[in-house]
C-alpha cells in the first residue's frame, strides 16, 4: 500500500531548524567523518535540506499497529505557496487534476496487470 502526504509548512526559525539537524547529524554513530561533512555541509547551506534531514517516515509510523514500514522517500524543497492558488486548493471539487492522475495510474495498473498475465 502506498501513502502519499504533502506537508506545507513555514520555517519560523531557520536557526533553530539548522541547529537541531546538525545535533542529529552529529549524534549519529553510522556516519562516516566524510559523510558527516558532507551532511553538515548541505545542512548549513540550505534549510531545506535542514528539514529533510529532521523528518523520519519510519519514526513517523512506528506506532501504528498493523503496519511496517517497507521503504520510504522523501525530498524538501522551498516552495512559493499562495493559499489561494488552485495548486493549494485540496478541498476544490471541480478541480480534476487529482481524478485524472489517480484514472492514469488505474490504467497503468490495469496495463502492468496485463502484461504479467501474459508472461505466466
Amino acid at each position: 500500500m502506498r501513502l502519499r502526504v504533502d506537508l506545507v509548512l513555514e520555517i519560523e526559525d531557520l536557526r533553530a531548524l539548522t541547529g537541531a539537524a546538525l545535533e542529529r547529524i552529529a549524534a549519529d554513530p553510522l556516519l562516516h567523518d566524510d559523510e558527516r561533512a558532507h551532511a553538515e555541509s548541505a545542512v548549513r547551506e540550505d534549510g531545506a535540506e535542514a528539514l529533510a534531514s529532521l523528518v523520519d517516515p519510519f519514526d513517523l509510523l512506528s506506532e501504528v499497529p498493523g503496519v511496517e514500514l517497507t521503504q520510504a522517500s522523501w525530498s524538501s524543497e522551498a516552495v512559493a505557496y499562495d493559499p489561494d492558488a488552485l495548486e493549494w486548493d485540496l478541498d476544490d471539487e471541480d478541480d480534476d487534476t487529482a481524478d485524472d492522475e489517480e484514472d492514469e495510474d488505474d490504467e497503468e495498473d490495469e496495463e502492468d496487470d496485463r502484461a504479467g498475465e501474459g508472461a505466466r
